[in-house]
């Protein structure tokens, strides 16, 4: 197949591309700047420049292109700004919708979240409302979850993947990234909130089998959903930093989320069904 990779360059973009190649898939991969074209290049990708934000270069590109499907990776996580994260799933969405059913894409794979449910005290599965009386403090991802969700079901086929938090290289929760640098010097607390996680090589692998699958959502998430009050001090042991204080208040959206619809229905099985075995191996990065 021809597919429109966006997001080319992000930690699950970067892994998902030897993955795609690997299959025989012709892969184009959408970059907004020119510096990325030797490095794509060398991956066997051919390059298509065009700006997320920029509706005619979005057009372009897939005019250009013509793909058979559009894999949208999107995501402005580099800068830890959930403003710009927001404003790229809504307004970078539908551009690549629109252009995609412009030139008669036949599906598109999206990267979703599964932290965007309403309150509750069991696992969220897919039937579970998303949080539209969200808090100030994450209004604004809902707000850009929901928009990006109701875009994606404008086209005739569709897979939402609504991935766990994301760990491995590249990511916040590598030996060196956002939260290790946080555990090092004692900022963060564990409570009882409950985190599902998804290693990045199970949320690219799950890009790539979703090609075949068909249209709905579905959490991407590993099998064992815990407490902060126990991955966050297993984590801090894992990279060397002291153990954080424990703290009973958490937040009630804070529920994990099931994975069984990705198992049952999908065939989907995790290469780490466990953040324990995937949080050892992060030593090796």
């Amino acid at each position: 197949m021809k597919i429109l990779l966006a997001g080319s360059t992000g930690v699950i973009g970067k892994m998902v591309i030897p993955m795609l190649i690997e299959e025989g898939h012709e892969v184009f991969g959408m970059i907004r700047s020119e510096k990325h074209v030797k490095t794509l290049q060398g991956m066997g990708v051919k390059p298509v420049v065009a700006d997320a934000f920029n509706r005619d270069s979005v057009y372009a590109a897939l005019i250009e292109t013509q793909p058979d499907v559009v894999m949208h990776q999107l995501t402005a996580l580099n800068s830890g700004d959930i403003n710009d994260n927001s404003k790229i799933r809504i307004e970078g969405t539908r551009n690549l919708v629109d252009a995609a059913n412009h030139v008669g894409v036949k599906k598109i794979v999206a990267q979703s979240i599964s932290w965007a449910y309403e309150p509750g005290n069991t696992l969220a599965t897919e039937e579970t409302p998303l949080d539209t009386n969200a808090s100030l403090s994450r209004k604004k991802t809902i707000e850009g979850v929901i928009s990006l969700e109701e875009k994606v079901k404008e086209m005739s086929e569709f897979v939402i993947l609504r991935y766990g938090t994301l760990y491995g290289p590249g990511t916040w929760y590598s030996g060196n990234g956002k939260i290790a640098k946080q555990l090092q010097s004692q900022e963060l607390y564990a409570t009882d909130g409950m985190t599902s996680f998804i290693h990045i090589k199970d949320a690219a692998k799950a890009a790539v089998l979703a090609l075949n699958w068909q249209s709905g959502t579905v959490n991407i998430v590993d099998d064992e959903p815990a407490k902060s009050s126990v991955w966050l001090p297993y984590f801090a042991e894992v990279i060397g930093a002291p153990l954080p204080p424990i703290n009973d208040i958490y937040n009630s959206w804070e529920r994990g989320a099931s994975n069984e619809k990705a198992k049952k229905q999908y065939g989907w099985e995790p290469i780490y069904p466990s953040w324990t075995k995937g949080f050892k191996s992060l030593h090796h990065y």
